[in-house]
């Protein structure tokens, strides 16, 4: 067992740092200078250069990757090049905001995909699942930002129901935190539950199948028993595992729709 996690581990090791050698290469590989940017667009070529050193765009890749790196491992994310601040400090100064949108996109997905894609499997063939389907398919298929600019032109705009942007501390104002919320979380929502919602059917139509629900019903154990009991709940260990897989992306995602 022990080899097995040193051997997971070391896999691990090796993924991340492939991952940190394509970034930095794909951040390199942009159009631009950063050097230019930073000095303005009036800058003398001598100043350009003068920066292009002090920020070790002079070097070799290699020797910039190292550098690189060796900031990266020890915290250092570097300084933002627009206001002057750590990368650091913003990101903590947003992350909570991110993280808040992301969970409760995660929570919301979940109290609508749980229960329809378990009445999709028992009620297999229905209306009410081709209706399910087809929810699940146009979720799917809607980039999340395309329905968060409809939502903000019908609901926010058109009908004056919610406001468009902003946000307010829940510590201070927890009526307009929730409003400010609304909009974002289904944004997000919609695409997440329709993942999570076929899986969960999907899911729940294998566990129906499987010997220990068949033995529950063979000794007499009625239907509704068994679905409220033993199949949501040995369903849902997978969907957990989507739903942690679907996090990273989640957070990525609640990114994009804070700048709608």
């Amino acid at each position: 067992m022990s080899r097995y996690i040193i051997r997971r581990l070391m896999q691990m090791l090796v993924v991340l740092l492939l991952a940190s050698v394509g970034i930095f290469l794909i951040v390199h590989i942009l159009p631009g200078d950063a050097a230019l940017v930073y000095a303005g667009p009036n800058a003398t070529d001598d100043v350009v250069a003068a920066v292009r050193h002090t920020m070790g765009l002079d070097q070799s890749l290699p020797v910039q990757y190292i550098v690189w790196f060796g900031h990266v491992m020890r915290g250092d994310l570097g300084k933002s090049y627009v206001n002057g601040f750590t990368v650091t400090r913003l990101l903590l100064q947003r992350l909570p905001v991110t993280l808040e949108l992301a969970l409760a996109s995660i929570l919301i997905s979940l109290v609508i995909a749980v229960p329809t894609g378990i009445l999709a499997a028992i009620k297999q063939g229905s209306v009410f699942d081709y209706f399910v389907t087809g929810l699940n398919g146009l979720g799917l298929a809607i980039p999340p930002f395309w329905f968060g600019l409809i939502l903000i032109l019908v609901v926010a705009l058109g009908f004056h129901w919610l406001p468009a942007s902003g946000y307010a501390d829940p510590s201070k104002d927890l009526g307009g935190a929730l409003k400010h919320l609304i909009l974002p979380t289904v944004t997000l929502s919609f695409q997440v539950a329709a993942i999570l919602s076929r899986f969960m059917k999907s899911v729940t139509l294998d566990v129906l199948q499987e010997d220990y629900v068949r033995t529950a019903r063979a000794k007499g154990l009625g239907s509704r028993a068994v679905l409220l009991s033993h199949a949501p709940r040995n369903a849902l260990v997978p969907v957990i595992t989507v739903v942690a897989l679907e996090l990273p992306s989640l957070v990525g995602g609640a990114v994009i729709i804070e700048q709608i």
